[in-house]
């Protein structure tokens, strides 16, 4: 999984791409500028030697050097994936959707040896694996179609993120040595992922262990490698701590401290509690203190969760902010949390063109918000939230025709 938005396969549909072209070493022989202009033939050898120097064997490298060709293509999807703006209701009812939830108890069922071996070595709830392992691939069925080898030596003579693909294209020639999959079994998404939950291979080589007992950590065909490999990074990369909760459904009153509902936040449930905030279902919260924040992904007429500690996780897994509220409201789901209820009212949602109006006002205004592209990140809402306190507003951080209005009238 990236560190930056990529949506699951499953959700490729929603992602602008460019066609698929697969060039030749000599197309490239213009040369990098990331890499002193060195054409691509001078950056592979060169690759291959950095390879060797990490310990990878020559046997490795020989097996793995057919599928180390230049494709433009990968480069040019890199280049250009964008995706659409959705708001979480609709991202959620999509990917957290009956199916899908049922499909992963029904995993947990098939393999619950493996789970529950996964639970107790790494303290991973079973619901969570599956979650993740619904989203990213549909439970295997959506791993991608592409040569891992060519997608990763692709990026990594581009200069975007050079250096990170580089590291990546290593990490893929170790799983080879290491002998999990032969270069010819490494097929996966366009960047380079691997496996059912969608691994880097930095992450596959550190964290993929072999569960079903063959010798071998095989993410793409077995199930058992699947849940314990990702019980393992979720437990030692991500930090999950053992028996404690990751998202719970709210209902939060109409006077709460707006402010206050921020990720970047926690407070003790029992001062929630007395901030008037309690389960969906209307049963209070516990009088205790665990730390949890308060987060509303579509402001404050829409759903309400408590997220706690564990929900880091989710947002390091990736860090959409739809995507990993998605991710971990599907995990409770198949837990045996009820559905998400509906807003009283429709949540009203600017367009894309005034989202991104607004992010040009809040850059004017001395923001940074990242990418001016219409798509509410977490930078746009941070700014969103100051600027909703400054004018008065409620500051949910959520984008409103009134802010908007305040913004054009320029500063007060």
């Amino acid at each position: 999984m990236l560190s930056y938005f990529r949506m699951s396969l499953s959700t490729a549909a929603a992602i602008l791409i460019s066609a698929l072209s697969i060039s030749s070493p000599a197309s490239a022989q213009s040369g990098a500028t990331c890499h002193g202009g060195q054409s691509f033939a001078q950056f592979l050898a060169q690759l291959k030697q950095d390879a060797a120097a990490a310990g990878v064997s020559q046997r490795a490298i020989a097996a793995a050097s057919p599928g180390l060709v230049y494709d433009q293509g990968i480069v040019n999807r890199d280049r250009g994936q964008r995706v659409f703006g959705q708001v979480f209701t609709e991202f959620a009812g999509r990917m957290a959707a009956d199916y899908r939830m049922q499909q992963g108890r029904a995993k947990i069922k098939t393999y619950a040896q493996a789970f529950a071996r996964a639970e107790k070595e790494y303290g991973v709830p079973p619901a969570v694996i599956a979650a993740f392992w619904g989203l990213e691939s549909d439970f295997g069925a959506n791993m991608g179609k592409l040569p891992t080898l060519r997608s990763l030596v692709s990026l990594a003579y581009d200069c975007r993120r050079a250096q990170m693909f580089h590291d990546e294209t290593i990490s893929a020639l170790k799983i080879i040595d290491r002998g999990d999959l032969t270069p010819g079994e490494m097929i996966g998404s366009w960047a380079g992922e691997l496996g059912q939950t969608q691994f880097l291979p930095s992450h596959y080589y550190n964290y993929a262990v072999d569960y079903d007992g063959d010798g071998h950590r095989n993410m793409l065909h077995s199930a058992p490698d699947v849940i314990g490999s990702t019980a393992n990074y979720i437990a030692t990369a991500l930090k999950w701590r053992r028996g404690e909760p990751w998202l719970q459904e709210i209902r939060v009153p109409a006077n709460l401290p707006w402010d206050q509902a921020d990720l970047t936040l926690k407070h003790p449930r029992s001062k929630w509690a007395a901030w008037g905030v309690t389960f969906a279902d209307g049963r209070p919260l516990p009088n205790d203190n665990l730390p949890a924040s308060v987060l509303l992904p579509m402001g404050r007429t829409g759903p309400a969760f408590l997220a706690y500690a564990n929900f880091a996780a989710y947002t390091e897994w990736n860090n959409s902010l739809i995507y990993s509220t998605t991710a971990a409201y599907l995990a409770t789901r198949i837990a045996g949390a009820a559905p998400m209820r509906k807003p009283a009212t429709p949540v009203a949602q600017l367009p894309f063109n005034e989202i991104r109006e607004l992010q040009q006002l809040l850059v004017r205004a001395g923001f940074n918000v990242g990418k001016v592209d219409g798509v509410l990140g977490q930078q746009s809402r941070i700014a969103v939230k100051t600027m909703q306190a400054k004018y008065g507003l409620p500051a949910d951080s959520w984008p409103t025709a009134e802010l908007l209005a305040r913004m054009r009238g320029g500063p007060r």
